[in-house]
């Protein structure tokens, strides 16, 4: 028997299968358009992420030579947020609006004005009000299409709307639904005073349940499409968030991931409910039961070293312009001495979200003499980087939440120099898994206990994830003390250049 987990992402699904110890079988990702009708404007065809599920399912079954039956359970995980409208016989009003979509901004206003002001919807929601979040894009199309929200009969995320195809029945689950700004994260359900400031009909809203419960069942009609057995049950699963950290076992209070791709996040378990009292992170429901999870994401990480690297950083033979390898960048990093020689980088080439929340946000290097070098450029680079996801480090740990292990995941995991600089900022362990399979990995382990192969999440994580690699913060007295000082000018620098940035955008 195995266990299918669903990574419903932006660009592409991804279908894995893994062993009931864990074992990967097979996986198979398909890819599907997006669509951009407008600035700003980020919308889908839920129609093609049926379609990619279903193929990618198909392809994994027969990679593993397993029919439908063989598949003791399933989870899926999806992109957070999109909104995904469907009318009373189930049909699709119009194309999904997805989490990336920044048409909202005075819906989020307007929600934030009929809820009693920010601090009410914390209270409420433990999470500000932002564009990409679900419930502005309901009031857009209140406001703007008001011949589509006149038929609107359900509100379904890009995951669940999968599960609604698989089985015919509407729900979600905790994770995934903390991030509509209409549920109460601190209570793990529904908020009405939410729903009903914003006259939008309780009955809209699909069922909730925990990540690791089983909400559905594959129907007859939709077993010949996708190829399983009709009656295998399908467990709620998670946000893509929630359901990477279980793939990557950040389960427990005191791990945390630090996740460097295009973005940055930053992700803690905590055992008790809290919040920052500004909003400055993401307070949302964990995928395990009485368990929450703090997030800040900061928006250029690995996308600062892109740039750098395409722009800046060229061939080491002379007039060749051809970028330099990303092995050869993050060796010239381990010839400059910790904080650059007084060279620091703010990372805000496309503004900030975590702790700034500002999209007039710049970066910039500070400190340039002729002393630095390319070398001296690109290590500034990594630890501006470095440097911007310590700021959400240094949040969590305001709120009382520990901190002993961090798992470095994406990109930016595979640099020793670089995991040795994030041990020497963050003055944690940074550690490396047996798995990089994320939230495929993470639902197929969430199915697992659904269908009692484990009878809890951390028991899942704790049979089938080993850590692998182990950096410890260095000993050198001198570096503490640079990065100690570097990154406290560091955090002067934003408050300083802010008013100046917004004058460079108007």
């Amino acid at each position: 028997m195995a266990l299918l987990g669903i990574d419903l992402g932006t660009s592409g699904v991804k279908a894995l299968l893994i062993r009931e110890d864990g074992t990967a079988l097979a996986s198979a990702t398909v890819e599907y358009p997006l669509s951009t009708p407008r600035p700003l404007w980020s919308e889908q065809d839920p129609a093609d992420w049926w379609r990619g599920v279903c193929e990618a399912t198909q392809a994994v079954l027969l990679q593993a030579h397993l029919s439908g039956s063989d598949i003791r359970a399933m989870g899926i995980s999806g992109q957070m947020h999109g909104l995904t409208l469907l009318d009373a016989s189930g049909e699709v009003l119009r194309p999904a609006i997805l989490w990336n979509d920044q048409r909202t901004g005075a819906q989020c206003d307007e929600i934030t004005q009929l809820a009693g002001g920010k601090h009410r919807v914390l209270e409420l929601t433990a999470n500000v009000v932002l564009p990409g979040f679900t419930a502005p894009k309901i009031l857009w199309v209140r406001e703007n299409e008001p011949e589509v929200y006149a038929r609107v009969a359900h509100v379904l995320l890009p995951k669940d709307y999968i599960r609604y195809k698989l089985s015919g029945e509407f729900a979600t689950e905790v994770s995934d639904a903390s991030g509509m700004s209409v549920f109460d994260v601190r209570r793990r359900t529904w908020s009405d005073e939410m729903l009903h400031a914003l006259n939008i009909p309780r009955e809209w809203m699909p069922r909730c349940a925990e990540s690791h419960e089983v909400t559905a069942h594959v129907s007859a009609t939709a077993a010949p499409a996708i190829g399983l057995a009709p009656g295998t049950p399908i467990v709620g699963g998670g946000g893509d968030n929630a359901a990477g950290a279980v793939g990557n076992g950040v389960v427990r209070e005191g791990i945390v991931s630090a996740s460097i791709g295009t973005s940055g996040v930053v992700f803690a378990t905590a055992e008790k409910f809290a919040m920052e009292p500004e909003g400055n992170l993401h307070a949302f429901c964990h995928a395990i039961p009485d368990t929450w999870h703090m997030m800040g994401v900061m928006l250029s990480a690995g996308g600062s070293l892109r740039w750098h690297r395409d722009v800046i950083s060229r061939g080491r033979v002379a007039n060749d312009l051809s970028p330099i390898s990303y092995d050869d960048l993050m060796s010239d990093v381990a010839s400059v001495p910790a904080g650059a020689e007084g060279l620091v980088f703010l990372p805000y080439l496309t503004g900030e979200r975590c702790p700034y929340p500002d999209p007039l946000a710049r970066g910039a290097f500070i400190g340039l003499t002729l002393r630095h070098t390319q070398a001296h450029l690109t290590r500034a680079v990594v630890e501006g980087i470095t440097y911007g996801l310590a700021d959400s480090l240094t949040l969590i740990r305001g709120l009382g939440v520990r901190i002993n292990e961090v798992r470095a995941v994406g990109g930016g995991a595979r640099s020793a120099v670089w995991r040795q600089i994030l041990a020497d900022v963050f003055d944690a362990e940074i550690t490396l898994i047996n798995s990089s399979e994320g939230g495929a990995f993470g639902v197929a382990l969430l199915a697992g206990v659904g269908a009692g192969v484990w009878s809890t999440t951390r028991e899942a994580c704790d049979a089938t994830l080993k850590v692998t690699t182990r950096v410890e913060p260095t000993k050198d007295a001198t570096v503490r003390a640079r990065y100690a000082e570097t990154y406290a000018l560091y955090r002067e620098m934003y408050p300083a250049l802010a008013p100046i940035f917004s004058k460079l955008n108007t």
